[in-house]
C-alpha cells in the first residue's frame, strides 16, 4: 500500500472465524490506521499483538468520532453521491464505490451542497450498500463466506494470514457457507431478531432493519429476491 491507499480487511482468528472487520489507511509509508466498529478496538489490538513476532512496530488504541457522507438515495441506479464529492482528508468507506465517505478531522469544512441527514437515512444507507456491522450484522463466531464483504476485504493473492486455511479452502472448491448476509425487503412491524419465514419455512433472522430494507442472515439453499434488483441463490 501506498500513503493515501484504503483497504477493507478481515482479522481473523487462527480458526479462520471473524475478529473484526476493519478499513486500513496508509497514513504515511511508516503509519498505518486500522478504524473498527465501537466495541472491537481492544480485541482488535490484541489480536494483532499477537502476532506482532519479530516486527519492530507500535499499535496504540485510540478512539476518535467521525462525519459520515452518504448517498441517501433509493433509486436502484443511483451509484455516486451527487454532485460528486471531493473534499481532501475524505476516506472511502464501505464499499469504496463513490456512495459512502468518512472524514476524521474535526476541523475540516464541509460542501455547502451536503445537508444533514438523519439517523434513519445513515441505516437505509447502509442497508442499501449491504454493508455489515460488527456485533449486530457479524458476530465472532462468524466466517467471511457469511459476511458478504469477502469480494472487498479479502485478497486471494496476498501472502500467509491467520485463518487463510479456512478462506482458501472454501474458495478453491467452491462452498457455500451455512448462511450468508443479504439484503430484503420486510414488512413494517419488523425488528432485529424477527425471524425471516420464506413458503411457511423460517430461513433466517433479520439482523439490521431500516425501514422496508433489512439486513437478514439467511441459511443456503433459499432463493432471496434482492429489492434493488438481484436475486440470490444461497
Amino acid at each position: 500500500m501506498q500513503p493515501g491507499d484504503v483497504r477493507n480487511s478481515l482479522l481473523l482468528q487462527p480458526t479462520g472465524k471473524v475478529d473484526s472487520l476493519l478499513r486500513v489507511t496508509c497514513a504515511a509509508a511508516d503509519r498505518f490506521v486500522l478504524d473498527c466498529d465501537p466495541g472491537f478496538g481492544e480485541s482488535t489490538v490484541a489480536r494483532l499483538s499477537r502476532f506482532k513476532i519479530r516486527v519492530n512496530a507500535d499499535i496504540e488504541l485510540q478512539r476518535q468520532t467521525w462525519r459520515a457522507i452518504r448517498n441517501t438515495s433509493l433509486v436502484a441506479d443511483s451509484t455516486a453521491i451527487d454532485p460528486p464529492f471531493d473534499v481532501s482528508g475524505a476516506i472511502p468507506a464501505w464499499r469504496s464505490d463513490g456512495t459512502a465517505y468518512d472524514i476524521f478531522s474535526p476541523g475540516m469544512s464541509l460542501p455547502a451542497t451536503l445537508r444533514q441527514g438523519t439517523q434513519s437515512e445513515f441505516d437505509q444507507s447502509r442497508v442499501r450498500a449491504k454493508w455489515p456491522v460488527m456485533g449486530v450484522d457479524i458476530t465472532t463466531e462468524m466466517i467471511p463466506a457469511e459476511t458478504s464483504v469477502v469480494e472487498v476485504a479479502v485478497s486471494f493473492t496476498k501472502g500467509c494470514y491467520p485463518g487463510q486455511e479456512l478462506v482458501e479452502r472454501m474458495d478453491s472448491r467452491g462452498s457455500m457457507a451455512p448462511r450468508r448476509l443479504c439484503r430484503v425487503l420486510c414488512a413494517p412491524e419488523t425488528k432485529v431478531g424477527d425471524v425471516v419465514v420464506v413458503e411457511g419455512e423460517v430461513v433466517g433472522m433479520y439482523t439490521t432493519v431500516a425501514g422496508e430494507f433489512a439486513l437478514a442472515l439467511i441459511k443456503r439453499g433459499v432463493e432471496i429476491s434482492d429489492p434493488f434488483g438481484e436475486i440470490s441463490r444461497l
